[in-house]
């Protein structure tokens, strides 16, 4: 059941002595300062902004907003497992792989250093000349016994 109840407009803060199509800005101020207010943050604030958005917008709303987060997270994941499955491939198969290549270089390059110094050697004998060639072994002097 519902109680009506008549409220006197004399006493209230809001009412004034003045017809309403005269009252000033003065009387506003003046009631402003009367009535204390309690002290809202900001969040509050937004918070009481809710009631503005009817619900079905705010559920829309609020439906839209989950599924992009759930979307952007499912993302990420498969983001990140698939930078994990290259980095450990590429340490576990390239790093072997690139050590390899490189200890392969190398050899050849000292192939390469013992030919280089091989046909230095060769072309600094002339060939008449007494000094044995890689080519040819020396042979050995016949030593007489006793020595």
């Amino acid at each position: 059941m519902v109680k009506v109840e008549i409220v006197d407009e004399h006493n209230s803060p809001y009412s004034s002595s003045a017809p309403s199509h005269t009252s000033s800005s003065d009387s506003l101020s003046s009631i402003a300062s009367d009535v204390s207010v309690p002290d809202e943050s900001i969040y509050d604030r937004l918070f009481a902004l809710v009631d503005i958005v009817p619900p079905t917008t705010r559920q829309s709303f609020a439906s839209s907003v989950s599924k992009t987060t759930s979307f952007v997270k499912k993302t990420g994941k498969v983001v990140g497992n698939i930078v994990w499955i290259v980095t450990t491939s590429a340490l576990l198969v390239g790093l072997p792989l690139a050590l390899s290549l490189e200890d392969e270089a190398k050899i050849v390059q000292q192939e390469q250093e013992t030919l280089a110094q091989q046909q230095g050697a060769q072309q600094m004998l002339s060939p008449g000349s007494s000094y044995p060639t890689p080519a040819q072994p020396a042979q050995k002097a016949a030593v007489p016994p006793g020595f």
